[in-house]
């Protein structure tokens, strides 16, 4: 990632859509474990009025402006999930300025003392991101079941989930990629109890670092 200041450790968190990472991030920070959530960082950096904003629109016109003015990001992802040119083109508009602040938010956590910090981005990587990291967790989960987990939570059809699953790596290219794998094959209540063992293996990542491969 290059973006990582001295005498802070970063790993990624990762996995495709619906895998339930970002549950995984709220156990992480339970504990005490900084999360940066790349999507969030996003979201703010193409609210309008920004430069991303500015840029996106030119280059994808009105039809992505939702009724309060704002970037309708469901729109955008239909479009750009559906043509890899076209997601490149917004990657390409998107990715410094998201980094950019990433790495800044790094430097305040070093400064105030953390030693560790998670940084959760569903693209790490598909951008070969990864070799920049300390390590990288990756949570994985059947496909059948994030694509009805999708469907159901943003009220879209299983064939748009189907094109954002083909856009991202596989689970298998993934998990070879790991530091740490947390299976999501179970009940809820077994996500959260495998991403505690996690989030203490994160913890002694501070210190030093961690196997390969490992599935808690």
């Amino acid at each position: 990632m290059g973006i990582a200041p001295a005498g802070l450790k970063v790993l990624g968190l990762t996995g495709g859509i619906g895998s339930g990472k970002s549950e995984v991030a709220r156990v992480l920070r339970s504990v005490g474990i900084p999360v940066i959530d790349a999507d969030d960082v996003a979201r703010a950096q193409m609210r309008r009025g920004t430069p991303v904003f500015d840029a996106v629109i030119a280059e994808f016109g009105p039809a992505v402006v939702g009724a309060d003015g704002e970037v309708d990001r469901r729109a955008l992802a239909g479009r750009a999930f559906a043509d890899p040119a076209t997601l490149a083109r917004l990657n390409a508009l998107t990715h410094g300025p998201v980094m950019a602040e990433v790495g800044r938010r790094l430097a305040v956590l070093r400064e105030a003392g953390q030693m560790v910090a998670v940084v959760e981005a569903a693209l790490i990587v598909e951008g070969g991101l990864d070799r920049a990291l300390d390590g990288l967790i990756v949570v994985t989960a059947p496909e059948e079941a994030r694509v009805r987990r999708v469907a159901a939570r943003d009220g879209v059809a299983e064939a748009e989930v189907r094109a954002r699953c083909a856009a991202q790596a596989s689970d298998e290219d993934r998990a070879a990629r790991a530091t740490l794998v947390v299976r999501n094959d179970g009940s809820l209540d077994d996500l959260r109890g495998r991403a505690l063992r996690v989030a203490m293996e994160v913890a002694r990542h501070a210190g030093a670092s961690g196997g390969t491969n490992a599935e808690p």
